[in-house]
């Protein structure tokens, strides 16, 4: 789905990727990164958001929380990092990004808290009830400080992804903050939800979600109730274009994570302002079948759209040309990715050591991929800045 937006608005990326990995630079199985443009992405949504008055987090799980890439993020203007896990804080944190968000999407470990809160010192804590909320104050107070704690929220008819419920009841927002405000070592700091914004394929648009009126609502709630300087973070499916509607719905806070490198569903809808950054590169193994196997172990496609033919430009040498798209059978979710299989039939069929990369909306941070950042490519002169695991950690590669 990515790949023709790819083609199409970043093609030198493309090119020096393959002919990076063709000399043997970069390995198979690897989100690369092009960290010029993803340098630019964030100036473009650290900009907008300026302009609104909207606080910027920046997400990192998409592409491993590749270290380079934290610091092209804090180069283009976003200097603090929202974690989904413990994981993304070290790395951010290793990356040199101020941790501002904490417990959001995961909550925090019971024996983590205590470390969490002196070594990181987060801005914010999400808290889904009064014992992490606890837990939280707890940890702060043992390092002298005190947190600031957001409420995560819901209400009846709003949207959570599967495994992601949760939080307090919005209808008692104001006696959620006066218990939080109460806590030895914390304050309470504002709500959460997520998603505030998602895609919607029959309009092909992103609309705000009920979760985002859900906010809207608590937060005149708790201005009622007497509280100002209230804290709204509202994530999800953030591009530069989406800004302007998170602000008019109240929110303070943003945390774009595919708009930094121009992978939302709207970027294969619409060219914004954000170019895209982010393939996905390997290698053929070898034939079998009227079948070329190339190595896996990265292919999770985000299932934001419908089953679709997907596509891999494959070859021994840079192109984007269409010729060298082919069409590619990738194992389901439920199989182990030790192999994707290209069609290799008619004429040029893939052969052994060809190059073959991918354009889709990833989760590196959930496989098996290299993170590879790339800088230099908008002058011309690529040069591989890192190679990591999905930790932010430099791969033991080759060996």
């Amino acid at each position: 789905m990515f790949l023709d937006v790819l083609r199409r608005r970043n093609p030198a990326f493309i090119e020096a990727a393959m002919a990076l990995h063709q000399q043997g630079k970069i390995p198979a199985n690897a989100y690369v990164l092009d960290l010029d443009a993803v340098e630019r992405n964030a100036r473009i949504l650290s900009d907008e958001a300026h302009r609104l008055g909207l606080k910027t987090f920046a997400m990192t799980k998409q592409v491993g929380r590749a270290s380079s890439f934290c610091r092209a993020v804090k180069r283009g203007g976003i200097e603090r990092a929202v974690a989904v896990d413990m994981a993304c804080a070290r790395a951010t944190h290793n990356a040199g990004l101020k941790l501002a968000h904490l417990g959001h999407l995961q909550q925090v470990a019971r024996h983590e808290a205590a470390a969490a809160a002196k070594r990181f010192e987060p801005e914010y804590w999400t808290v889904f009830n009064d014992t992490k909320a606890a837990e939280a104050s707890a940890g702060a107070k043992a390092a002298g400080r005190t947190q600031g704690l957001l409420a995560r929220i819901r209400a009846e008819g709003d949207t959570f992804y599967r495994g992601h419920e949760g939080g307090y009841d919005a209808s008692e927002v104001a006696a959620v903050a006066d218990r939080l405000d109460a806590l030895d070592g914390g304050r309470f700091a504002g709500i959460t939800t997520f998603p505030a914004l998602l895609f919607d394929l029959a309009t092909r648009k992103v609309l705000p979600t009920h979760n985002l009126a859900t906010l809207s609502r608590a937060a005149e709630a708790l201005a009622r109730a007497g509280r100002k300087d209230i804290e709204v973070n509202a994530p999800g499916t953030t591009s530069s274009v989406m800004l302007a509607a998170l602000a008019e719905a109240g929110a303070t806070q943003c945390e774009p994570g595919n708009g930094l490198h121009g992978t939302t569903a709207l970027h294969a809808m619409e060219d914004l302002p954000e170019i895209p950054a982010v393939l996905y590169l390997t290698e053929v193994s070898h034939l079998s079948g009227g079948k070329a196997y190339c190595f896996g172990g990265g292919f999770y496609i985000d299932p934001v759209f419908p089953p679709y033919d997907v596509k891999a430009i494959v070859g021994a040498e840079p192109t984007t040309a269409a010729d060298a798209l082919r069409s590619v059978e990738v194992p389901p979710p439920s199989a182990i990715d030790y192999y994707a299989m290209i069609d290799a039939s008619g004429a040029a069929a893939p052969k052994p050591g060809d190059t073959a990369v991918f354009g889709f909306r990833g989760q590196a941070f959930v496989t098996r991929a290299y993170v590879v950042g790339v800088s230099g490519i908008a002058k011309g002169e690529p040069v591989v800045e890192t190679i990591e695991n999905g930790f932010g950690e430099t791969a033991a590669w080759p060996v």
